[in-house]
């Protein structure tokens, strides 16, 4: 109970603070408090109502989720309307830098040679460096100030229309002028300004070494091997004993190789969709599990955080999809025993898993013993999978999405707060302390800006991304012994 009181008040407390922060901004910020509260309410009441040990109709609390995403989206379209009348309002009011360097035709002011000698990175070549002033004009981009930066240069200034066709325009000038040999993005800068960034292509380009190659290889054969391993474990069975029940692992290994597979070939669909190219990915065998999903790098720069929301979100929605289906089927073959006997207490460390057992097999729960169809294992194993994956961290496909919906700062904040989460957890969990230790020294940075980076995703993909990271939190959250109880979880 106290558990549950704790989490009514950090959410009130939550949208306490969200009120006080959105104040100030006037009617945007409380249209934009608004919008996330609708999508806040339905799990407050649903989890509120259960810890008072109501439980309400399945198909009223789906109504109720799906008439709150649309009311979320209707106002974020309000939200997005309101926000472009502003904007073009200040585009209208004039450049706050009207600094003599630019010309009247808005060329990118000379770089100077103070300029030159403060940054200690590579400059480009005097000629590109000339085409490069010549690509933005007044009614584009109004260029202000020039810097070298990584053989490039970063161009600052007043943008001047829609930012995904002020880019486009940029970049097929700068390709007219310099050829393939240079890649522009548009940014928002460090003073929340757009900012134009120049960078040679080559160094863009995510190299793929024939060693590299092999040890990706080397990595899918050992997962293969510990998905075999954990799916024993799960049985009972002795990593030695394995060999001799193939018969019996299998279909549990098969499971979660699966939830793999499909998870991946989620993230290559969409890609070819958007037209983005993947690097072949690198598997993450874990003992407990296993395995952690897998790392899966961009060859090439994102087009915009439209296509890296969907790149990123396909995956954990084409694996988590594969994952819950395979949990409800076998969670349904399990009704009347005859699985594999287990303490209905396991059943407690997921709010997903205990709460979708609890409506299928009912009071089949109050029993010292109930039996499991190994498809509850996989599935649950597949959606734990898929969780990970989907912390708000780094380069994982919840930081991903993190990112492309609120940008790289909320994103990088998120991520300290979840390495802070998985080091507390890490006290009474290994996995956590395992997981925490790969993000910290392999996945820990965000993806690097799209080319636009400035157009925030529709409304229609926020509210798919939120989805998603509630239903990461109610598949690795455990449910609280009081909780479990007023479900009728273990009698």
């Amino acid at each position: 109970m106290l558990t549950t009181w704790f989490v009514a008040l950090a959410a009130v407390a939550l949208l306490g603070w969200t009120l006080y922060r959105s104040l100030p901004l006037g009617k945007l910020g409380l249209l934009a408090w608004f919008q996330s509260v609708t999508l806040m309410l339905p799990w407050l009441l649903f989890f509120g109502l259960v810890s008072l040990g109501i439980y309400p109709n399945f198909v009223l609390i789906l109504l109720l989720f799906i008439g709150s995403t649309v009311l979320y989206i209707a106002i974020g379209q309000r939200l997005r309307s309101a926000g472009r009348a502003l904007a073009a309002v200040q585009q209208t009011a004039p450049a706050e830098d009207s600094s003599p360097t630019s010309d009247a035709l808005g060329a990118a002011a000379p770089v100077t040679e103070e300029s030159q000698a403060a940054s200690n990175e590579l400059t480009m070549p005097a000629a590109d460096l000339q085409a490069l002033q010549g690509v933005f004009g007044i009614d584009t981009f109004f260029a202000t100030e020039t810097i070298p930066y990584q053989g490039g240069a970063i161009v600052k200034g007043n943008l001047r229309g829609e930012p995904a066709l002020v880019r486009q325009g940029l970049a097929e000038r700068l390709q007219a002028s310099l050829g393939e040999r240079y890649t522009l993005f548009l940014v928002a800068g460090t003073d929340g300004r757009p900012t134009v960034i120049v960078l040679p292509t080559e160094r863009l380009r995510l190299p793929s070494a024939p060693t590299q190659r092999l040890f990706m290889a080397g990595l899918l054969v050992t997962t293969v091997f510990t998905c075999f391993q954990a799916a024993g474990l799960a049985l009972g069975l002795e990593v030695t004993a394995i060999p001799g029940r193939w018969g019996t692992v299998l279909p549990l290994a098969l499971g979660t190789l699966a939830v793999l597979g499909v998870h991946e070939l989620g993230h290559w669909w969409m890609a070819r969709q958007r037209g983005v190219k993947l690097q072949f990915p690198f598997f993450l065998p874990a003992w407990q599990v296993g395995s952690f999903g897998a790392i899966t790098r961009f060859r090439e720069p994102v087009p915009h955080r439209a296509a890296l929301f969907d790149v990123a979100a396909a995956g954990p929605l084409a694996g988590g999809g594969l994952a819950l289906v395979l949990l409800v089927l076998g969670l349904y073959l399990s009704r009347g025993g005859g699985g594999l006997p287990v303490l209905p207490q396991i059943l407690q460390g997921s709010v997903l898993v205990g709460t979708l057992a609890r409506v299928i097999l009912g009071a089949e729960l109050q029993e010292v013993q109930v039996g499991l169809h190994p498809l509850v294992i996989s599935g649950w194993v597949g959606l734990v999978i898929t969780s990970l994956n989907l912390m708000p961290a780094g380069a994982l496909d919840g930081g991903r999405i993190v990112q492309s919906i609120y940008g790289r700062p909320t994103a990088n904040r998120l991520t300290v707060v979840t390495l802070v989460v998985l080091a507390l957890v890490a006290l009474g969990n290994p996995l956590s302390l395992y997981w925490g230790i790969l993000i910290f020294f392999l996945q820990r940075e965000p993806e690097r800006p799209t080319l636009e980076d400035i157009t925030e995703p529709d409304d229609t993909r926020a509210g798919l991304g939120l989805l998603l990271l509630f239903l990461m939190l109610a598949t690795l959250i455990p449910l609280s012994p009081s909780l479990a109880g007023r479900l009728g979880i273990g009698g």
